[in-house]
């Protein structure tokens, strides 16, 4: 059973909830979750917003298995590389490492005290680490990042051709929670992914990381990958083994830094005391 079954919470967002409720589950756990996201270029069959739907749908899901509250990641994240397309906005690594920083920090003054961050854009990994570390260590959260997208990767990828721009691990993200925003009969067909499946594995090794201008570098349409068997119940069934995985990995996470940090903690106390 989650955590949902047995919460009076109406929803997990926390712009959708009232003070007093969100006091309330703040006292009651004080685990807040951010949803990372972006809104970029998708082709023609997928929303701009892939990434922040995706964030956002795991992230509730995660929230209801593990009792916490969904902050208001907000759609934009760092994606240069796709700024070549219309659709594609792109904030600065420091923009989005202030908003990030100014979000987490609110919910620490008003009593959260762990932070998971649900990131669905690869751009903005680097970001969203300095963040993490400062909001770490000069305001007391104790964080943990996902890479969801990778989590999905892991669990569906050998089925759905890997993890690809637009592709089907794509589609399903989307297709769980917003059918309506899918056009897969818009999806181009025999394109040749071949130099998109070559670029995609050096970009995503975890031993180098290449920069590259532009998402045409990967694949001059912009994105690549197989669509077309995307449907809702797969992709429902997708976010539900995704979110699954990273609820029941955060908490263990969580439970070991509890007990090693804390313990660091206490011992600070003791020798200032």
């Amino acid at each position: 059973m989650t955590a949902s079954a047995t919460s009076a919470l109406p929803t997990r967002y926390f712009i959708e909830l009232t003070q007093p409720e969100i006091a309330a589950q703040l006292k009651k756990n004080p685990l807040v979750i951010l949803p990372a996201g972006s809104v970029e270029q998708h082709s023609a069959h997928l929303p701009t917003g892939t990434d922040i739907y995706a964030a956002n749908e795991v992230s509730h899901g995660v929230a209801e298995r593990m009792d916490g509250l969904v902050l208001p990641g907000g759609p934009l994240g760092v994606t240069p590389m796709h700024m070549p397309f219309e659709g594609t906005i792109s904030l600065s690594p420091e923009t989005y490492m202030q908003v990030v920083k100014d979000t987490c920090i609110s919910t620490a003054q008003h009593g959260a005290k762990q932070l998971l961050i649900v990131n669905w854009h690869e751009g903005n990994s680097a970001p969203l680490a300095i963040a993490a570390e400062q909001l770490h260590r000069d305001h007391g959260l104790s964080v943990v990042t996902v890479q969801a997208c990778y989590v999905a990767a892991d669990l569906y990828g050998p089925t759905c051709g890997g993890l690809t721009h637009g592709g089907e691990i794509e589609a399903l993200a989307v297709l769980a929670n917003r059918p309506d925003l899918v056009h897969l009969d818009r999806a181009e067909s025999g394109t040749d992914h071949s130099l998109g499946s070559k670029m995609d594995k050096l970009r995503r090794s975890r031993n180098y990381q290449p920069v590259l201008t532009d998402v045409r570098s990967i694949e001059p349409s912009g994105w690549y990958g197989h669509p077309q068997p995307a449907t809702v119940e797969k992709g429902r069934k997708m976010m539900d083994d995704i979110c699954d995985a990273i609820a029941a990995e955060a908490t263990e996470i969580f439970r070991q830094l509890d007990v090693v940090q804390g313990g660091v903690r206490q011992a600070d106390l003791r020798r200032t005391a």
